[in-house]
């Protein structure tokens, strides 16, 4: 028999403490399961359960995201007809996950529950789901066939996820209430409401341009969580924010040049429960855009989960408020900001003999 290493062995453990749980919560659901059922169906001790997961809600969160990372998906759009179109499809793909007959056994029926009764949590979970509508606002900008360099579609993709998200608490509250059509023609008819949404933001103006550097960069590779893939993160913007500060990725996606890759690192101080539910979050949203956009219209930013990037991107320390971005040019870290709109500084800053032809609301860098 061949012996495991210890890494090995941890894995393994790891694997079939998830596999317990799994079982677990779909039979007795999160507020039932007990950590010692779950060690007992694993066959392992309840500290070899607390040595992988620190608790019962960090289990949950892990259950929950390799379940939607391992959902293969319904399919990708390569052309969409409309804002319309794109926004009923996402719709369709959203409400499809959704329990509306009191009779389906969905796993994650205790998500929202379990989020909005720890503010920390509810916290981290506003900025994912800012992140979400930024994603799918800038999907819906690409539509557009004269598209207006100020106009910002965000505001739209955040009616449409309180839409979404206020038809899954009833599903769950109020079981064969929700009607799933009427859901998806709501969200259709929100691609044409006008919400003066532009950009900039007024803060913009007051964020604290990048300072130039010239240090080595090894492009290292990593798991893109957007698209599933790896990815080599070489040339563009490497943002590090905190979990409490996701939102500003937008700060960089809109300054950068077209074609300028940024890489978003979410990091937290509470990684092993906090890190799973930004994989949730992320898969969750992507089998939703798969369908509903070409990929070109939303595979930006890649999205990271690498510590190591964090570490050498400069973050050495990272917490949940912090904001570090390189801009990496030619093979070298050209720019750092450690600052506020970090993102939007180094995403603004202009490489030595690069264009100065910039994004939406940027502002350009001697």
């Amino acid at each position: 028999m061949v012996r495991l290493s210890r890494a090995q062995q941890q894995e393994r453990n790891r694997a079939r403490v998830l596999t317990a749980a799994r079982e677990e919560f779909t039979e007795r659901g999160f507020r039932d399961a007990r950590i010692d059922r779950i060690a007992d169906r694993a066959d392992l001790t309840r500290g070899a359960v607390y040595s992988n997961f620190p608790g019962k809600r960090a289990l949950y969160f892990a259950v929950l995201a390799e379940a939607a990372e391992r959902e293969p998906l319904t399919g990708a759009a390569d052309s969409v007809d409309g804002a319309v179109r794109a926004l009923g499809a996402f719709a369709r793909a959203w409400v499809a996950r959704l329990p509306l007959t009191g009779t389906d056994e969905r796993i994650g029926a205790e998500l929202m529950a379990e989020v909005s009764a720890d503010p920390r949590v509810s916290r981290v979970f506003a900025q994912l789901t800012a992140v979400q509508a930024i994603l799918l606002g800038r999907a819906l900008e690409s539509l557009d066939t004269a598209p207006d360099p100020g106009l910002r579609r965000v505001r739209v993709a955040e009616g449409v996820l309180t839409t979404l998200h206020g038809a899954g608490q009833l599903a769950a509250a109020a079981p064969g209430f929700t009607d799933p059509f009427t859901v998806i023609r709501s969200c259709e008819r929100l691609a044409g409401v006008d919400l003066d949404d532009a950009w900039p933001l007024p803060h913009i103006a007051h964020v604290p341009h990048a300072r130039p550097v010239g240090e080595p960069w090894s492009a290292p590779t990593a798991l893109d969580s957007l698209c599933g893939e790896r990815i080599a993160v070489g040339d563009g913007v490497v943002a590090v924010l905190g979990l409490h500060r996701l939102e500003a990725v937008e700060e960089g996606l809109r300054a950068v040049p077209e074609g300028v890759p940024v890489t978003l690192v979410p990091v937290t101080a509470e990684p092993a429960e906090l890190l799973p539910l930004v994989r949730l979050a992320v898969a969750e949203l992507r089998a939703c855009l798969s369908p509903s956009f070409p990929a070109d219209a939303w595979a930006s930013p890649r999205i990271v989960l690498d510590p190591g990037l964090a570490v050498a991107a400069g973050a050495v320390d990272p917490h949940d408020d912090t904001e570090v971005a390189i801009r990496v040019h030619g093979g070298r870290i050209v720019a750092r900001s450690e600052e506020r709109g970090a993102a939007h500084a180094v995403g603004a800053f202009v490489p030595p003999g690069g264009s100065r032809s910039v994004g939406n609301g940027a502002r350009a860098t001697r």
